[in-house]
Order: C-alpha cells, then structure tokens, then sequence
C-alpha cells in the first residue's frame, strides 16, 4: 500500500511539473491545458490553480454519470495543477527555439511516465478520464470518440479563450499514446507472488 500511494503522488507531481514544462515552452500544449490557459488569460488566476478548479467542475459532470471517485481521482484534483503552478514559478520562459524544444520533449515525456506512475497505482482515474469513461458508460459511445468530443470541445474553447494551440500541441497528441503505452507495463504496481511473500517451507 505504501508503495503504490508512493507511486501515486510522485506521478501525480510529475505529471504538473510535465505540463508545466509544455507551457513554459510556449510552442503549444494539451487541450485540457489549453482551455486552462485560455480561462488563465480570462480570469487572471495562475494557470495551475486553473486546472484544479477545472478538475472540480469536471469531477460534478460524475454525478449524472454515476461514476464513483476514487482516491487518486481527489489526489489528482489537488497536486496536478498545485505541482504545476509550483513549477511554473521556478521555470524559464526561454525564446531560444532549441530551449523551447527541449522543454517541450521533456514535458511530454515526463508526462507519459507520471502517467505510468499513477495509473499504475490504481487508485482510481483522474476527473478529465473518468469523464470519457462515465460518457462512454452512459451513452455507449466509443471512447475515442468521447475522448474526441471532450478534448476537442475544450481545445476550442481554449484557444478562443487565448490559449497557446501549436507544434506542440500536435506532438503531444501524436506522442502521448505511445510513451504512456510503453510507461504503462514498466511502472505498473505489481503485487509479489505468495513465493516472494512467504519463505520456504524446508
């Protein structure tokens, strides 16, 4: 139990910090960190307090869809966009392109293995996922299409909102899957066998 909560609030922490660095690039980010920005630029709130205001509101549309939170789900709403803003203090805004570059690549990869991390915890999904799910477990649509219809309504009303939609936004989409693909089956928190647990009978 120890580990996997480990294993969660590290990846939880990462994952803010991973997209901390796609917006300090500034060369574009994810849509859900789009429309963050976008309601950043609008409200004046930091863009990671903006993303745990977000994850609130998402974590209501659960109610009609009668999915059930879990404690990952409230631990992601709290250290996600804390972590992020944390490190959105700290970190430059180059205008060098290979620094934004740089931050770009290290931000979605550093995503893809926080999401191992806390995915693999299994402590429940974060709000923006349980969303997808609960869509596709009310109305039977395919989840592509739900994460489709979630990501892309939220991507447009962000970059109306000014939010930064460019590259990088086309890199994280294109490479999210595959990196959390192959973090997935490496970070995962697998139980010991009964023979690791117990010694040997002589």
């Amino acid at each position: 139990m120890l580990s996997r909560i480990l294993r969660l609030f590290v990846g939880l922490v990462l994952y803010g910090v991973g997209c901390a660095l796609t917006v300090a690039a500034g060369l574009g980010v994810d849509p859900w960190t789009v429309f963050a920005q976008g309601l950043s630029r609008v409200t004046g709130l930091g863009i990671g307090w903006i993303t745990n205001i977000v994850g609130l509101a998402v974590l209501l549309l659960w109610i009609p869809l009668r999915q059930k939170p879990g404690v990952g789900t409230i631990a992601n709403i709290l250290l996600v966009g804390t972590s992020m803003q944390i490190a959105l203090w700290v970190l430059p805004h180059p205008d060098e392109l290979w620094v934004q570059v740089s931050l770009l690549v290290a931000g979605v990869v550093l995503v893809a293995v926080a999401s191992g991390l806390y995915i693999g915890a299994r402590f429940g999904p974060g709000p923006r996922d349980g969303l997808m799910t609960g869509l596709h477990g009310r109305f039977g649509w395919p989840i592509w299409a739900c994460r489709l219809t979630v990501e892309g309504t939220v991507l447009v009303l962000g970059w109306f909102l000014g939010g930064t939609v460019g590259v990088g936004t086309v890199v994280f989409a294109l490479g999210i899957g595959p990196l959390v693909h192959v973090a997935m089956p490496l970070l995962a928190f697998t139980r010991p066998s009964p023979q690791t647990r117990r010694p040997a009978r002589v």
